[in-house]
């Protein structure tokens, strides 16, 4: 009878024992989970990598670093910076510990900086004004543009102090004549008749001559120059047409030169917009850069692709248009502050998104025409 009872103890001690056990290994994998840490990003609003949606950010760098944050047990606190600049200056001084948006890896950059694995390929691309190719010509504006050029003003005024020259001569042999073109002897108005003949003559041919012999000859004489002065100018007038035809659109980098180029402040595309030899204008959002094209206070604008693609698909549908292919290739990658231990925590975290399909789903949410 003892045997049994102790049986029976023994075994549920054993049994308590065992939910000791169980309890107690639960209780310390609950410690060894440790608790989210906090951690500074910077960013900056650059559709559709940064998309600002009333308090909320998303777009394709936000939900990559979310997807990786989530792995890595980090909580995120994202602060916005108006330019790429300001934002380098938050990760450098250490407010931010790194920074994700739409940030080119560069050799400068990595002087005072370490990148991730890049997180997307892109490059530089021109957009400009209109809905598709040619599509912002207009026909008045471009025979205003060739009035008002450089060349034309330029012969106007070599036309106007030509017609001085003769006009002068007329006027002081035709002045006394009876029956010369020049009613009267005064200066004024009698000048002024003298001008009409001499534009009249030059432009086609005037409908009366002088009688005084000497203004005579003056007149041949003057008839031939301006043959001649009409001849060259269309000659000119018709070079210059025929190049504004040929250069005239912006089609790639090399048209560049000498235009009005609008870029964000502190970028890399205003680094080589100025290696093209163009004005830069800097802005601080690239939202600036949309509104001066639309404004006709810039010929075109220089930015990444990706986000330029993005605009002109959506919001500037119609208005705006891509030309050439991206001409400067780029990739973006996450910042750090030299040393940053969770640099390669990010890296391994990026290869396995890659590979269990996460960042394809990511990317195709966000670069994919539906």
């Amino acid at each position: 009878m003892v045997l049994p009872m102790l049986t029976v103890f023994g075994r549920l001690a054993l049994a308590l024992w065992l939910a000791a056990m169980l309890a107690s290994t639960a209780l310390a994998e609950q410690k060894v989970q440790p608790e989210p840490r906090d951690i500074a990003v910077a960013t900056r609003i650059l559709p559709p990598l940064v998309v600002e949606q009333k308090d909320n950010l998303s777009g394709f760098s936000i939900e990559l670093w979310n997807a990786i944050a989530a792995r890595l047990k980090l909580k995120t606190n994202y602060a916005p910076a108006p330019d790429v600049r300001a934002l380098l200056e938050e990760v450098r001084s250490g407010k931010a510990e790194i920074g994700v948006a739409a940030i080119s890896i560069t050799a400068a950059r990595e002087v005072e900086f370490e990148f991730s694995q890049p997180i997307l390929n892109a490059g530089l691309q021109i957009m400009i004004r209109g809905g598709g190719r040619d599509g912002d010509a207009s026909p008045l504006w471009d025979l205003l543009g060739l009035l008002f050029s450089k060349t034309s003003l330029v012969w106007l005024g070599v036309a106007l102090l030509l017609l001085l020259i003769p006009s002068h001569i007329v006027w002081l042999l035709e002045r006394r004549h009876p029956s010369g073109i020049v009613p009267t002897s005064s200066y004024i108005p009698g000048i002024f008749y003298a001008m009409f003949w001499s534009a009249a003559t030059l432009a086609t041919q005037a409908e009366n001559q002088p009688r005084q012999w000497l203004a005579r000859v003056v007149a041949v004489f003057w008839m031939f120059t301006g043959i001649v002065f009409v001849a060259l100018y269309t000659a000119q007038l018709a070079a210059t047409l025929t190049v504004q035809q040929i250069q005239g659109g912006i089609n790639g980098p090399d048209d560049l030169a000498g235009r009005k180029v609008a870029t964000t402040r502190g970028s890399t595309a205003a680094n080589i917009v100025r290696e093209l030899r163009a004005t830069v204008v800097e802005v601080s959002r690239i939202d600036e850069a949309y509104q001066a094209l639309q404004n006709r206070e810039v010929d075109a604008v220089v930015f990444d692709s990706p986000v330029l693609l993005y605009y002109a698909a959506n919001e500037g549908k119609g208005r705006v248009h891509m030309v050439g292919t991206p001409f400067r290739k780029e990739d973006y990658g996450i910042i750090f502050r030299p040393g940053n231990p969770l640099r390669r925590q990010v890296n391994a975290t990026l290869l396995q998104l890659r590979e269990d399909g996460t960042y394809q789903q990511i990317y195709d949410k966000w670069f994919t025409s539906r």
